[in-house]
């Protein structure tokens, strides 16, 4: 494999000093995730320490380590690990010539994150670089960073937050030459006074923008002008996505058709620019659902301002499937036959909510949802989650099983309308889920919770897994 890095550069780039000669062609700093040939990165946490686990490192196959004390293998020692991820993240992105794309939101921000990847990796296969998981936070991002080949000819890196501050320091080290907003809204409203701040902490993005930057904003939500102000204020261009109509007002990049496709997705038409250049695109997405659609355009949008190929990033989004924990399929085993399981395990807000139970009404068959308490929604959480209520009719959801403490209001204003379990955690929720009677055969299921509540045990359940 290409080095990634030479003991050499890791040592200019972060001022310390190399034991000796060594290359490394990844970084970690999971001892469990080093690889062979890996640089470990020797973080000091609040709960672990890295220089623990160094000869765990070495023994996995580590190339040599990142330390701030001493240490018996190759290594670069620096004063702070932390401070140095952060200068190796600067020093990648420093020697590369990647179209960097950078992608916050309130919701969607890690599906769009991998769609954008499928989308210009099918026209540069393995060219593209992009942050895995959601690595989206203070050690996260720089450690993307640290890890892009310099020959990347794209980058689409994730940034997150839940306090104000938290994107302005991440975007100043991607530096993006465009960045995505996926969608405002009352995520983390907790740490926050009012849905506005959290629009003014998604819109640091742009503080980092690269001269002649792209800002992509959806033009359908509520704080479509805040954000594009606070992109016109770094300087730069702006370009919407959203809903438009055939004589072409609306967002920049707009869909004027959609419709369920036969294989359960949708068939979008898409039109992008002014009427002068007007383009059109028409393509199948493998998802169903308004809010793929919107991540979807968002991604076309991204392409285009990077000078992408539209048709082929259409064709990679009518292959790009639901991920683990958002949005996958499968079938399940059920007393009598089998279910559909909607898995959007992963993490719950109050939009997202709305929107996969959005989905589930599509589906054939009896509805029934799994759903677990929402966080950081503040003094108001017991309004939020009864406000669920609403949507879960509108579902026609006829048997639903609630988890934890926060879903007592919801519980209690379901219970005359439909059949509702509620139960106080994720084990005892996947022990009612394999129970005979709450799923049966030809279901659509929606399992969907914050990570915390860890509804992933659920899903594993139905799966067969435990």
């Amino acid at each position: 494999m290409t080095p990634l890095w030479t003991a050499a550069e890791i040592a200019a780039a972060t001022g310390g000093t190399a034991s000796g000669a060594f290359t490394a062609t990844g970084v970690a700093f999971d001892s469990r995730e080093v690889g062979s040939g890996d640089l470990f990165v020797a973080l000091a946490g609040e709960h672990s320490d890295g220089h623990r686990h160094l000869t765990q490192a070495f023994v996995q196959g580590a190339a040599g380590a990142l330390v701030s004390q001493d240490c018996d293998g190759p290594h670069v020692r620096v004063a702070d690990t932390t401070v140095a991820l952060d200068d190796l993240a600067r020093a990648a992105r420093a020697r590369t010539d990647a179209t960097v794309i950078g992608v916050t939101g309130s919701v969607g921000k890690t599906s769009a994150k991998e769609a954008l990847w499928a989308a210009l990796d099918r026209a540069h296969p393995g060219a593209v670089h992009r942050s895995v998981k959601s690595y989206n936070n203070h050690t996260g991002v720089p450690l993307s960073l640290a890890r892009m080949p310099r020959e990347s000819r794209f980058a689409v890196l994730e940034m997150g937050m839940n306090h104000p501050g938290e994107i302005a320091a991440l975007t100043r080290l991607v530096r993006p030459h465009i960045a995505l907003v996926t969608a405002v809204a009352s995520v983390h409203i907790e740490f926050f006074p009012h849905e506005e701040a959290i629009a003014d902490a998604k819109a640091e993005i742009f503080e980092g923008l690269e001269p002649g930057g792209t800002a992509v904003i959806p033009f359908d939500n509520a704080h479509r002008d805040r954000l594009a102000a606070a992109a016109r204020a770094h300087g730069a261009r702006v370009v919407t996505f959203g809903d438009g109509d055939g004589d072409g007002d609306g967002a920049d990049v707009r869909a004027t058709e959609v419709m369920r496709s036969a294989m359960g997705g949708s068939f979008v038409t898409v039109r992008l620019g002014a009427k002068a250049d007007e383009r059109e695109l028409s393509f199948t997405l493998a998802q169903p659902g308004a809010h793929h659609v919107s991540n979807a355009l968002g991604v076309l949008a991204c392409v285009d301002a990077a000078g992408g190929d539209l048709g082929l990033a259409g064709l990679a989004l009518a292959e790009f499937g639901g991920l683990p924990g958002r949005g996958a399929r499968f079938t399940a085993t059920v007393t009598g036959g089998t279910a559909l399981v909607l898995d959007e395990s992963y993490n719950a807000n109050p939009a997202s909510m709305r929107a996969t139970l959005a989905v589930l009404a599509e589906e054939p068959g009896r509805h029934v949802a799994i759903l677990g308490q929402m966080g950081e929604l503040g003094v108001d959480s017991a309004v939020y989650h009864l406000d669920l209520a609403g949507p879960i009719t509108a579902a026609h959801v006829q048997a639903i099983l609630l988890v934890g403490e926060a879903m007592t209001p919801l519980a209690a204003a379901l219970e005359r309308k439909v059949n509702v379990v509620h139960v106080p955690d994720a084990d005892a929720a996947a022990a009612v889920a394999r129970l005979p009677g709450l799923i049966r055969a030809g279901d659509a299921v929606l399992v969907k919770g914050s990570n915390a509540v860890g509804l992933a045990r659920v899903v594993a359940a139905l799966r067969g897994e435990t």
